[in-house]
C-alpha cells in the first residue's frame, strides 16, 4: 500500500520544549496510531520504523515520536508526569493533523504503559483504543501486578500483544487481569516471543514475520472497536 511520511515538531510539555515526530500515512487510513517508544530506544529504532511500515500496509497510519529525554539523546526516561504530558501532546498533535481520522494510542513497553496511565487520569480526545506492544507488567525477576492497577480506570478498549517468553510480563499474572477487565481488554499471545518479540531460530520464523502478525492483529482488533 502506498503511504507518505511527514516530519513534525510539537511541544512535549511546558518545561521540556519541542520533540520530533514522524507521521506515516497510508491512503484512506482507518486509524492513526499515536505510537510511543520503549524506555531504551527512540522513535527511530528499527522496530518502531518497521512496525510503522507494516501498519501502513494494513491501512493504519502512525505518529511515532520522541519523549524529551530521547530527543536529547539521554538514557534515563523523564519523570512519569512529563512522559504522560508528552503523550497527551502527541495525541493532540495527531488529532490536529488527522482531522477526522480516529486515533489509537499506546506503544512499545514503557510507551504503552505510560499511555494507559495518562488515559486512566483523563480521557484523551479522539482516542478510541489503546494498544500495548508488550505491556511491562513488572521488573525482570520481580513478578507483581501493581503496575496494572490503573488499567481499571481506563475507559477505552485495550489490546495486549504479548510473548510467552516475555520476562517483564508473567502471563500467569497478566491473564487474570485481562479477564477482570472483561470486554474492555483483549490479549493476543505470540508463542515463544520475548519482550522484544524475538523468536528462537528453531521456530522457523523471523522478526519480520512476527511484526506482520502484530500489525494484522491490530488491524483486526481495531476494526471491531
Amino acid at each position: 500500500m502506498k503511504y507518505t511520511t511527514h516530519h513534525i515538531k510539537f511541544t512535549a510539555s511546558k518545561s521540556s520544549g519541542e520533540v520530533s515526530g514522524i507521521i506515516t500515512l497510508p491512503e484512506q487510513p482507518s486509524y492513526l496510531f499515536v505510537f510511543a517508544h520503549g524506555a531504551g530506544a527512540g522513535m527511530n529504532h528499527p522496530f518502531m520504523e518497521k512496525m510503522s511500515d507494516y501498519l501502513a500496509n494494513e491501512g493504519i497510519g502512525t505518529l511515532r515520536y520522541n519523549f524529551p529525554y530521547s530527543e536529547k539523546k539521554g538514557k534515563s526516561p523523564d519523570p512519569a508526569p512529563i512522559l504522560m504530558e508528552t503523550i497527551r501532546s502527541a495525541c493532540n498533535a495527531a488529532k490536529e493533523y488527522a482531522k477526522d481520522i480516529p486515533l489509537l494510542a499506546g506503544g512499545k513497553s514503557m510507551g504503552g504503559r505510560m499511555t494507559s496511565m495518562a488515559a486512566s487520569k483523563e480521557n484523551m480526545a479522539g482516542v478510541k483504543g489503546i494498544v500495548f506492544v508488550g505491556f511491562p507488567l513488572h521488573a525482570m525477576g520481580k513478578p507483581s501486578i501493581e503496575r496494572a492497577d490503573h488499567l481499571f480506570s481506563v475507559k477505552v478498549p485495550m489490546l495486549f500483544l504479548q510473548g510467552t517468553k516475555d520476562k517483564l510480563a508473567d502471563l500467569n499474572l497478566l491473564k487474570p487481569i485481562v479477564s477482570k477487565l472483561e470486554n474492555k481488554a483483549y490479549l493476543y499471545i505470540i508463542e515463544g516471543a520475548d519482550h522484544s518479540f524475538h523468536l528462537p531460530k528453531s521456530s522457523g520464523r523471523n522478526d519480520e514475520d512476527v511484526m506482520k502478525e502484530l500489525a494484522g492483529k491490530i488491524k483486526e482488533w481495531s476494526g471491531k472497536i
